[in-house]
């Protein structure tokens, strides 16, 4: 692949035959800024079958526009959280800030939050402590906890079992094999599924993925990472998520429509999404700006 073809998108594939979710992306970091960016992108989603999104954020800036992003179009949900790769110092501002934007009633997970033990941008007691606190503030707003796990799969069991998890756990771009599936599965949390499922060279994260039940099961993009195969290394969009839906469906021997309503029914009832849309059109929200847009 050429230089110049990895800087250029994947090519819109032909539309799914029902509408999924892109249950993990990041709008801001695919280049969206503002309203009409966000709408472009998501019509280019629909357009290959991927009716709605989830943008999550990573920092707080991150928050404040993903927030800001689901008063913007009707198809755009978020998860706010702080990243545990920022957590070295996680003050009680940012926390009371984090805390008020996940009430918002379109701010449908508390997410990313974890541990990534891969880097070393935060200590691992650092990321600990701020995802104990994540916990507590899923559990108590009644909202999904959504986690990034890097290489740190026995501690963040081990953490969610002290702390006693939220009512609903998921486990955003799932990375690990048959056995973490396995215990994930048992613990009831749902498992979501990005890109790197089609790669070839992921033997056991193939295998996983072969074992979770649909109503555990979703897909994300993780956009602009992780493209699908045969795209890897090319920018990601919520689009993209079509690619890796198929490729699941393939995988595991099931039709892919049958596959794309079982992974939409798991994002609706994960995230409750159709109460989210019916308590809009029964009080729409006021379209929220923001003073400074992501750069």
């Amino acid at each position: 692949m050429s230089k110049q073809d990895k800087r250029e998108a994947p090519p819109i594939p032909e539309a799914l035959p029902a509408h999924i979710v892109d249950a993990h992306t990041h709008l801001d970091a695919c280049g969206a800024r503002d309203a009409a960016d966000v709408s472009a992108m998501l019509d280019r989603a629909v357009s290959a079958g991927v009716g709605r999104v989830i943008t999550v954020a990573d920092d707080m800036a991150a928050a404040r526009w993903a927030t800001a992003a689901t008063t913007w179009d009707s198809r755009v949900f978020a998860a706010v959280a702080l990243h545990p790769t920022r957590t070295s110092e996680f003050t009680v501002d940012q926390q009371d800030e984090l805390a008020r934007l996940a009430e918002h009633p379109r701010v449908v997970a508390v997410g990313e939050t974890g541990l990534d033990y891969y880097w070393d941008y935060a200590p691992h007691r650092a990321q600990q402590d701020a995802f104990r606190w994540h916990i507590e503030l899923a559990k108590r707003l009644g909202k999904p906890l959504m986690i990034h796990d890097r290489e740190a799969h026995d501690d963040i069991l081990a953490i969610l079992d002290q702390e006693g998890p939220p009512e609903t756990v998921v486990f955003h771009c799932f990375s690990g094999g048959v056995e973490m599936a396995r215990r994930c599965v048992a613990a009831g949390y749902v498992l979501s599924f990005a890109g790197t499922v089609t790669f070839r060279n992921a033997r056991e994260l193939r295998a996983a993925a072969e074992l979770v039940p649909e109503e555990q099961l979703l897909v994300e993009t993780d956009a602009p990472f992780l493209t699908p195969h045969p795209f890897r290394g090319r920018p990601n969009e919520p689009y993209c998520a079509a690619y890796t839906l198929r490729e699941l469906a393939e995988l595991r021997g099931q039709s892919v429509i049958d596959l794309a309503n079982a992974v939409t029914a798991t994002a609706e009832r994960t995230f409750r999404l159709r109460s989210v849309m019916e308590s809009a059109e029964k009080s729409p929200l006021t379209r929220v700006s923001i003073d400074h847009p992501r750069e």
